[in-house]
């Protein structure tokens, strides 16, 4: 088993910066991908960025040049930088991780989640 704990969330202004952070523990060795989704009221929750044990990063058209996914593998932790935030970037924030060749598009363990408030 993998455990993950977000934390970093909280409430910003338009344009302002968060940083999330997940830290993974348990049986990571078995982990080949590392993620952040998002899910809003009344919305699926979407893949926001990914990260592969070889450093292959992915992001979602909508946050493209504003978010960078990072992780240091010392502390088996995983990063979201979130700048120029906006409000419909207003979620929960959830850290993923797959263990299949799907890596984490089909994540086997999550977080509890992080609330992330982005004001007008």
């Amino acid at each position: 088993q993998v455990q993950l704990v977000e934390s970093g969330g909280g409430l910003v202004q338009a344009g302002g910066s968060l940083r999330l952070s997940c830290a993974a523990s348990g049986s990571i060795f078995s982990i080949n991908a590392m993620g952040w989704y998002r899910q809003a009221p009344g919305k699926q929750r979407e893949l926001v960025a990914g990260i592969t044990n070889g450093g292959s990063t992915n992001y979602a058209d909508s946050v493209k040049g504003r978010f960078t996914i990072s992780r240091d593998n010392a502390k088996n932790t995983v990063y979201l930088g979130m700048n120029s935030l906006k409000p419909e970037d207003t979620a929960v924030y959830y850290c993923a991780a797959g263990r299949s060749r799907w890596g984490v598009n089909q994540p086997n363990y999550w977080g509890q989640g992080t609330q992330v408030t982005v004001s007008p």
